[in-house]
Order: C-alpha cells, then structure tokens, then sequence
C-alpha cells in the first residue's frame, strides 16, 4: 500500500470533519439549476482542473436529496454567508483563526457570486493548503558529519521516544550507522523503548545509570560515535514541561556540552509534537524555541485526530520545516512530509491529486 493511500485511510477523521462538513455547507445553502447558458463558469477559477465528479469519498452522505432530484451535484454561489461557514469548519478543525481567515480569503478572490460543487470546493481548498505547506515540506538531510547529531525534544508522550526508534531503523536500512543516545535518564521506561527499537533495528543504544546527567550521557555517546565512525548520533530528551526552568538549563547544559566537541552540534535539533494536542502543539513550538534552537518539526499520531488541520497553522504561523508525519506505530508511518499528499488527504480528495 502506498503512503498516500494509508495517509488517506488513517486521516479519515479528519477528512470526514472537512470534507463531510464541506458537503454540509454546498448542500445545505445549493440552489436549483439555473437555466442553460445562463450560470457563471467555475471552472476557470479551478485552473483547468478535471469536472467534479458526483460524490466524494469522503463524504457519508452522497450526493444529498438535490442532486439525486437533478442527477447533477448541487451547486451553491460563493457569498459571505458561505465563506463563513467554511471559516467555521476549518477553525473546528484546529487550523487556528488567522490561517482559517487567509485561507478561506485567498479561496474567495475572484469568485464571489460564482457557484460551486463540494467537490471544487474541496479542490480549492487543498490548493491553498498544499501553497501554506509546499514552503515548509523539506525532508531531513544528512550532512556528512560523522557523526552528525540530532538532537530529539519534545513533551513527555509526544512520540519523541518511538519517532527516534523509527528513525534509527529507517536510517540503519538505507545503509547507515547510527548510535541512539538515551538522555531522558530520569524514565526508565523510556529507556527501555529506545532498547527495544535499537535491538530490531541492529542499533546499539547508549544508556546511563537512571538520574545520571544527561548532558554526561550526550558527551560520552558523542565521543563513543564518533570513535566508533557513527553516520548519526540520535539523542532523546526529557519533556517536563512542568517544570520549565530546570527543562531549559538541562537542554542548555547538553548543546554546551555538545559544542565543546564539535561548535557545530547538534546539526539537528528535531521537536515532536503529538497532532491529537491540537491547539496545544502551537504552544509546545513557542516554548521549545525558546528552550531549544529547534530546527525542524516531525507531527505524530495524525491518524487519532479528527483535528489534523493544526499542522497548517503550525506552517503558516512558524514557517519551521516539517521534516516527517507519523501515521501509524510501523516503522513505515514515519514518512517525508508530502504537501499534496497531505492537502489532499485533510480534505478528503478521492482522487489523490490536485488541481495542478
């Protein structure tokens, strides 16, 4: 199965939150037909885009009770009242106020009075997603640092500790040698789960005595790869937010550290955050950037949330590269961030493809 296709299936909540509500909007506001030659073309503003087809698979209920009358997909004309609406729906879908606002503005620019299907509608809207997203969609590189180190923050029951897991496999399988650092040495548990991906994917994992210092851990796992000729050195970090103050001299301490052995490390710092928080996330990339010099985002869980639209606003508010999206516990659910596929997936595109 490809990506595109098992993102389609595990972001049904949120496709069927959008594109559901989009077909609520068209039909409940649709019109009769107009006589013929007498309706506004829409399909100039969809930039030469395929005809809508009749029903959406993302959409539960059809072609509702005008278009079974008419045998065509109702139409509704673009008004105030309309765009409200939209704006209304994808606020709901925690694409946050001001992203909702622009989005829907740029949707409405040369269209008012026009008439459009849900299908269009649909179309429109990844269009102006997939542009939010196509400026941030940058996969992680590898630097040919040796090692080159990535540092992982992000809050306590984020997926930082899994998506380090699924990074390590994934790397170890194009070929190269990676080391994980356990730095969230006051979590047993978490250490364990590092052990556990390290011992699947053939990756040695360095620990410390539980509470030892992780700045201390992060030095000598350092100084072990890079004797050892390591390509990357993954190092995960606690996530107690409650206490920021001690987060923040301890993330501190371990890039001080870190830079005594190379001035340029970590090369990467990757922040997690767990899509199912919402709103929330938006607040985790305030604190995190200022705790931490992050330089990238990976989204987890966007599969348990009916509200993946706050990526969009993390894109349009921050501008941070989305490096990766975690759709699923395999080791393959962890992908390169694809804008169209994304756009598509959120608002339940049936076809997988845009409006070019």
């Amino acid at each position: 199965m490809s990506f595109f296709r098992k993102l389609r299936e595990r972001l049904g909540r949120s496709a069927a939150r959008i594109g559901g509500g989009i077909d609520s909007i068209v039909e409940e506001g649709a019109t009769a037909e107009p006589p013929a030659g007498t309706e506004p073309e829409s399909g100039d503003d969809l930039r030469a885009s395929a005809p809508a087809k009749a029903t959406s698979a993302a959409s539960p209920k059809g072609p509702g009770i005008l278009g079974r009358l008419t045998g065509r997909a109702p139409r509704r004309t673009l008004d105030e009242e309309m765009l409200e609406e939209l704006e209304d729906l994808l606020i709901t879908s925690d694409m946050g106020v001001e992203t909702a606002a622009r989005v829907v503005a740029n949707i409405a620019e040369g269209r008012m009075g026009r008439r459009f299907t849900a299908d269009e509608i649909r179309r429109l809207l990844a269009d102006e997603i997939a542009a939010i997203m196509e400026n941030v969609a940058r996969p992680l590189k590898l630097l040919g640092k040796k090692p080159q180190v990535i540092l992982v923050v992000g809050v306590n029951g984020s997926g930082k500790t899994t998506t380090i897991g699924k990074l390590a496999a994934q790397l170890r399988a194009a070929g190269k040698a990676v080391t994980i650092a356990a730095g969230d040495t006051f979590r047993a548990a978490a250490v364990e789960q590092l052990q556990i991906w390290g011992e699947r994917a053939g990756v040695p994992v360095f620990t410390a005595a539980e509470g030892s210092d992780p700045a201390a851990l992060a030095h000598d796992a350092f100084m072990r790869a890079r004797a050892e000729g390591a390509d990357v050195l993954l190092i995960d970090t606690a996530g107690r937010l409650q206490n920021r103050a001690d987060l923040m001299a301890e993330l501190e301490k371990i890039v001080r550290v870190l830079r005594k052995i190379d001035p340029e490390a970590p090369h990467d710092t990757l922040l997690v955050l767990d899509a199912t928080t919402g709103q929330n996330a938006l607040s985790q990339v305030e604190i995190f950037r200022r705790i931490a010099d992050v330089s990238g985002l990976v989204m987890t869980k966007l599969d348990g949330t009916a509200r993946g639209g706050v990526l969009v606003a993390l894109a349009d508010r921050f501008g941070l590269p989305i490096h990766a999206i975690g759709v699923g516990e395999g080791i393959d659910d962890l992908q390169p961030f694809d804008p169209r596929e994304f756009a598509d997936a959120l608002v339940g595109n049936q076809n997988g493809a845009g409006t070019g």
